[in-house]
This record gives C-alpha cells, structure tokens and sequence, in this order.
C-alpha cells in the first residue's frame, strides 16, 4: 500500500500524531520504570536470584554499569539513523527495532528461572540498549516529518507535547515499579514494563496509514552527509553536543547517586514513606509543570527583558544544573555528619535539575532537528543522542577509577574453584593468603562461609577493631543510637593501632552506618588491602502507610521471603557486638572518592562546562531546515 512522503499542506496537527504520542508515552513507561530499579536491584537483588552467590554489589559498581547501560543506550542511535536514512526508512526501522526492545524484557523476566541470572540481566540489558536506543533519532526525527512548512509553526508545541508524553509515561511508572519491586520482585518489576513495551509496538503499528513516511534517502543521504552543507552542520553542532554531554553526566545520575542518598534520608512526605527509586518520579512531575509555564509564561516574559534564543535557554539551564548539584552535595554533607536530612532537600534539587532539564533537553532536541538538513535529520538527531551517551559513559568511567578492588572477594574466587563440585553442602573455612601472597602468616585472611555465602570475614588485628568498636557501640547506646562524631572518637581509639603499627581512622558514612579503618600490612592508604570494619547501628522505625496501602501488597517485602526461603539470617560478626549493632570486615573495596567530595566534583565540572559554553553561544550562527 502507498503511503504519503511528504507532509500534508494542512495548518493543523499532523493526523499521526496520536499514534506518536501514544507510543512514547507507553515506551517511557517500559523504559523509565525498568531504568527505575536497575540500580537498586543490581545492590540489593541480583545476587539472590539463583539462591547462591556473594554479598550483593557495591553502590559504586552499580553506577558504573547502570551509566555503562545508559551510555549503550544513547550510542546505538548511530545503528537506527543509518538503517532508516540510508535503507529502510523511519517508520520501518522503528517496527524492527520495536521488536528488539520487546525480547531484551522478555530476557529480564528470565532471571531466576533458569540459567544464570547476571547473564540474562547482560543480554536483556544489551538488546534494550540495541532496542530503545536504535529508535530513538528516528521516533523524534518521526515527529518532525509530519509537519511541512504551513503548520511548522506548531514544531515547538509538539516536541514540548512529545516530551511531556515521556514525562506521563516515567512519572507512573517510576512510582509503580518500585513498589512492585519491593513487595511482588523482580520478575513484576521487569514483566510489567515489558507488557508496556508491547503495547507501545502495537499502537505505533495502528498508525501506518496515518503517517508521512518520508523514504530512505539512500546514495542521496551519503552525498548530502559529504557535501559542504552537511559538513558545515556537523561541525557546527557538534561542539554543541560536547557540552549538552556533560549536562546529561550529571542529570541521568537520578537514577544512581541520587537513588543511593536518598536511602540515607527521611524519606516520610505526605503520610508515608516513600521508596528511594520513586523520589525520581518527581522529575516528571516538574516537568509536566513547568513545560507549559515556561512556555506560556516565563519565556514571553523573559523575551521582554533579553531575547531567550535556545543557545541563551541552553546556556541558563547548565547554570542551573550546577545549583541542583549544589544542593545535592550539602545534603550529603549532612549525611557525612551522621545527620538524616528531610527528603524535601533533594525535592529542592529535583526542582533546579528540572528547570535544566527543560531548558536544555527539550531546547537542544528541538534544535538538533531544525538545524540538520532535511536528509540527515535522524543522523543529526543521532549526534544529540550520542552526547547523552559520552555524558553517561564519563560518569562509568569515573565509578570505575574510584572503586577500590576487594582483596577477600579476589582471593575467595580462586580458593574456591580449587575446591570439590559440592564444596556449598556444608559450612566450611577458607583461610585467603593477604599482601605477602601466602598464607600461615600474620596478614591471612580467614572467610567464612555457609551454603557457598560468605557470612563472616576476620581480619588481622581483629581484636583491636573490635575492641574500638565497642568503645563507639557503647557512646552509640548511650545517645540514643547515634554514633559520636569523627572529633569525639579520636580521643576514644588513641593508641589503638593495627599489627602494623598503622592508626586506625573514623568516618561517618550515613546516620545508621560507621566504618573503622587502617592502612593494613602494605601500609598505604586506599589499596585493597586497607582492612577495617563496618559498624551498622539497628535501622530507624519507618513511617507506617496509610490504612489503605496495607491491603495492596503482603505482609513481608519480596527481599525479607527471599532470605528467609534462602535460609540467609543477617548475623555480627562479632557476638560480643551489643543487640541491634552489625560489624563486617573487610579488606578493600571501599571508594577513593564518597560522600560529598563525589558530588563536588562534578559542580566544578558543570560550572567550567557552563563558563565555556558562552563563547561558542555567541559565537554560533543558525540555520534552520524543514521538510517540505
């Protein structure tokens, strides 16, 4: 059947806009409500979905491969821009690449099944980012095809339009899916959204008729890519795109650094508590409020005072994004001071981040398209998209640098895979040689395990951590539970120091957590062997819900009947610790760069982006192309 190549000479909205409108907003669902746990699952669940495995992954792991994910996302448009520009078309590549995203779910759903679950988490997550992220330039290039020079007009109102469809799709399902998460597991919090995903094909499929499908521009696309014209645009966006990248390093963050503090705050805000992966949904909520305030109210008014061209609007929402990041970093502070800051404190940060958001976001994706000629509009739209992706892989790549390797859990592997195939049938003992390399000296270290888990590590010198543990256990009891601050400890472990004759160091990690540490037998501070413990004081009473949320979910968490089916008790260490309190040793895997250093550095790399955007701001002349 024909199809129309080329918009309708109509004032009005295009008539496949409904069509678009409504898959995105099912597939923002599927997406932001998979993205949504992605990293609390990966801490708090992954390891406990075959019944067997080690403690569960570091924060600072998780945020390495949940950026790793969304930089895979956001590198994959290249795939889709060139499959629908050069073979294909958009509409095309959408439906094949649909299908794609659908069995990356259908992957997820299979963890804890059969097979090994890290592995179906790998493929699933991979064939998402070939999914979702090879749609991308052509869906929002797709938008823009349907308008042709008379209802050019209504271009702004429509992506303000597509971006606020995103945001209904996110904002349900970030609240949702963390719930069922929490209550239901897993394989709900990943099938849900995969049924969204599915409904989104199908809606975008009802369509066909209705869309402009504007072909493949084949040989054509490659000579207008090369000629002057083309160059001249890539060249001109690009150094755009470089610093839209920094901004998306620090907004997609949300969804991993963000998370992880929220879990140290007073989460209780409108008569209950709410889970640390449903505060993101408050980005959705701003920014289905302040689309239609800015566009309708703050920049009429701003182009009163100072014409808002969209480099002018890029460049203010990098400032505010910086003042967001602000924010977030004095929360931390408080946290790093042992204290548990209200949840309304990184609300105000949402708010700020927001403001950027719709200041750079929706104004850059407009702009990409409006200024790439008419044959590399996906392309061009793929170059935006790809600055997402360098954003997130910078913020991988800086998780990676700071972790600090897990002497023990290295050590375990090798041990272990010496061992008999039964070797998980009975407790057993395994004595891991320490900095020399051997074992039978004073830097062994001795793992305990129970049905193949680690439930115990000792330490050199475990005597004088614990008796230093007990000295801040005991100031803890008297004060109601809360750890003495770093100055009031000093006088408490002076003269306490490891068998090497290295003092031992105090910080406050968060209001419930406190962690003891020395440099170990290398005798350098930030190396895997670093020994300490962790002190974990008994958890805060939560907000009770409200009357009717008790009859929604069981009675137990998913995570509370998965370790008891398990058989996993959560025990101290020590069992001289006072009730309530847990230890864990450990010999390395800390970070090198925690708590608020972490956000301070990336304020001083959105305040630099943000100063060197003005001169190319200024310096930068548009042009804009449409089809007609």
């Amino acid at each position: 059947m024909s199809h129309r190549t080329s918009p309708s000479d109509i004032e009005g909205m295009p008539p496949g806009v409904p069509h678009i409108i409504g898959n995105e907003a099912a597939e923002r669902f599927s997406f932001y409500g998979m993205k949504a746990v992605l990293a609390v699952f990966m801490v708090n669940y992954l390891h406990l979905m075959d019944g067997h495995g080690a403690a569960g992954m570091s924060e600072a792991d998780a945020t390495a491969r949940v950026h790793l994910f969304n930089g895979a996302v956001y590198l994959t448009p290249l795939l889709g821009a060139l499959l629908a520009d050069i073979f294909i078309g958009k509409y095309r590549t959408i439906i094949l690449l649909s299908l794609v995203y659908c069995a990356g779910h259908a992957a997820l759903a299979c963890m804890g099944l059969f097979g090994d679950s890290p592995w179906w988490l790998a493929a699933g997550l991979g064939l998402i980012a070939l999914g979702s992220g090879g749609i991308k330039p052509c869906v929002s290039a797709h938008v823009g095809d349907q308008f042709g020079v008379r209802n050019a007009h209504l271009l702004p109102r429509i992506f303000n339009w597509f971006y606020f469809s995103i945001n209904i799709g996110a904002f349900l399902s970030m609240l949702l899916t963390p719930w069922l998460l929490e209550w239901y597991g897993p394989h709900w919090a990943f099938g849900v959204p995969g049924v969204l995903m599915a409904l989104a094909t199908l809606v975008f499929w009802m369509g066909r008729r209705r869309f402009v499908h504007v072909p493949p521009a084949g040989r054509g696309f490659l000579r207008e890519v090369f000629s002057g014209e083309g160059v001249r645009a890539m060249l001109k966006l690009l150094p755009l795109y470089l610093f839209v990248a920094m901004f998306w390093a620090l907004f997609d963050q949300t969804g991993s650094t963000w998370v992880f503090q929220s879990q140290d705050m007073d989460r209780r805000f409108l008569g209950f508590e709410w889970l640390p992966a449903q505060i993101q949904s408050l980005n959705s909520v701003f920014v289905l409020t302040f689309i239609p305030l800015f566009a309708y109210v703050a920049y009429p008014l701003g182009d009163r005072v100072w014409k808002l061209t969209p480099l002018r609007k890029v460049g203010l929402g990098l400032f505010l994004m910086t003042a967001s990041f602000i924010v977030v970093a004095q929360i931390q502070e408080w946290i790093d001071a042992g204290q548990r800051p209200s949840i309304g404190w990184q609300i105000l940060a949402y708010a700020l981040l927001t403001m950027a958001e719709v200041m750079v976001a929706i104004v850059s994706l407009e702009y990409a398209y409006t200024q790439a000629p008419k044959t590399m509009k996906s392309l061009l739209m793929c170059f935006y998209l790809a600055a997402v992706s360098v954003g997130n892989f910078f913020v991988a790549g800086v998780n990676r640098v700071i972790q600090i390797p897990d002497a023990a859990a290295a050590q375990l592997a090798q041990a272990t895979a010496a061992l008999p195939d039964d070797w998980r049938k009975a407790p057993r003992t395994v004595v891991l040689p320490g900095y020399d390399g051997a074992t039978g000296t004073q830097d062994d270290l001795v793992q305990r395990l129970e049905d193949g888990l680690p439930v115990s590590l000792e330490i050199p010198g475990m005597e004088i951590f614990a008796m230093a543990a007990s000295r801040i256990e005991e100031h803890a009891i008297a004060n109601r539970g809360a750890f003495p601050k770093e100055d009031e400890v000093a006088p408490m472990i002076a003269g306490l120091r490891d068998p090497w004759g290295s003092p031992l160091r105090y910080s406050i990690l968060n209001s419930s957590r406190v962690r003891l540490v020395s440099d170990g037998p290398d005798r350098k501070t930030g190396t895997r062997w670093d020994t300490g413990l962790i002190i974990e004081a008994p958890a805060p009473a939560h907000a009770r819900e409200p009357f009717w949320a008790d009859a929604l979910h069981p009675s137990e968490t998913w995570l509370e009947r998965r370790e008891r089916e398990l058989g996993i008790m959560k025990t101290a260490v020590d069992p001289l610790a006072p009730a309530g309190f847990q230890r864990s040793a450990f010999s390395g895997g800390q970070s090198r760069l925690e708590g608020a250093a972490y956000f301070r550095f990336f304020i001083w790399l959105m305040l630099g982006t943000a100063l060197a955007f003005i001169p190319y701001a200024l310096l930068y002349r548009p042009k804009t192309y449409l089809q007609d």
